[in-house]
């Protein structure tokens, strides 16, 4: 859960380095609504999940600069789009992201998950001390993203030592991705840059006979693949967790799912993990699920999904 320091100008997660205030700032929320600064951009957006919560700080919203109005639930319009920065990007400690905005309303980062970021980058290092795999060895520790959108936990993960393979569905997406990692000092760690559907390219992977000690997924609650394939979350997640939990079923190091969708909390989760693992693998490691949130500087949260964490040992 993340808040803004009374004493020093970042935004923190237990404790660690989310964000400057400089780069990033939850505003306000209400009204089916969220206000937050993206460096020098205030931007206002839809958000289903304070529909029923009223605004606390009403005048704050005439600060906006970009604005998203939605026409129906699968489109809507920009408004301010002219006034925005080239290039538009904010830091995440050595990371860096480029913004814009997408005709689904988001700017190319979820600030909830910054906290997961650092918890990666924490779990490849201590999981490549534990492996004793040093930074030039043939045998890397190797991380699984899916629906890995613009890159954050990728570039947490191959920061931290691993070797990751980064799959969206999107190629736009991904090249994006792409950028980012350039743009942040990454682009020659070893990252493998895949545009395709996520449950066939695990398939995919199964079939070759490849492993990985750690797999993160963010999954949408419905999608397209590349070439028409449909994902609801309702009906493939559960196959999905499965065929993950073989793909680590050597050596498991960590698994992070998050999860944005009405209906799914943590305690309905996290018992997917736990039935997806099986008794081994409940029994070898340590289950969490918590709802993700941002606060404001006030120290109220709006709620941001629920992400469900394991851990080996």
């Amino acid at each position: 859960m993340c808040q803004v320091s009374r004493v020093d100008p970042f935004v923190t997660c237990n404790g660690l380095l989310v964000f400057s205030t400089e780069d990033y700032q939850l505003l306000d929320f209400g009204n089916g609504r969220r206000l937050e600064r993206f460096g020098r951009v205030v931007v206002g957006r839809p958000c289903p999940a304070v529909e029923r919560i009223p605004c606390a700080v009403p005048d704050v919203w005439q600060q906006a600069t970009l604005r998203f109005e939605r026409s129906d639930d699968d489109s809507g319009e920009w408004r301010g789009v002219e006034a925005l920065p080239e290039p538009w990007t904010i830091a995440h400690g050595q990371t860096t992201f480029v913004l814009k905005p997408t005709p689904a309303g988001q700017v190319g980062l979820f600030p909830e998950q910054a906290d997961n970021w650092n918890w990666i980058a924490e779990q490849v290092a201590n999981c490549i001390a534990e492996n004793g795999v040093e930074e030039n060895s043939r045998v890397p520790f190797s991380v699984l993203n899916l629906f890995g959108y613009t890159g954050g936990s990728t570039l947490a993960a191959a920061a931290a030592g691993a070797e990751v393979v980064h799959v969206d569905a999107a190629g736009n997406i991904v090249a994006w991705a792409r950028q980012n990692a350039g743009l942040s000092g990454l682009a020659e760690r070893p990252i493998r840059w895949i545009a395709e559907d996520a449950v066939k390219f695990v398939k995919r992977e199964l079939k070759r006979g490849n492993r990985y000690q750690a797999v993160i997924l963010d999954p949408p609650s419905y999608g397209h693949g590349r070439r028409g394939e449909v994902w609801r979350l309702a009906k493939h997640l559960p196959r999905l967790l499965a065929m993950c939990a073989e793909l680590t079923a050597d050596d498991r190091c960590f698994l992070l799912l998050t999860c944005h969708t009405p209906g799914f909390g943590p305690e309905r989760l996290q018992a997917m993990v736990r039935e997806a693992l099986g008794s081994e693998g409940e029994a070898e490691g340590h289950l969490t699920a918590d709802a993700l949130t941002l606060r404001t500087a006030d120290g109220r949260q709006m709620p941001s999904g629920v992400g469900v964490r394991w851990t080996r040992g």
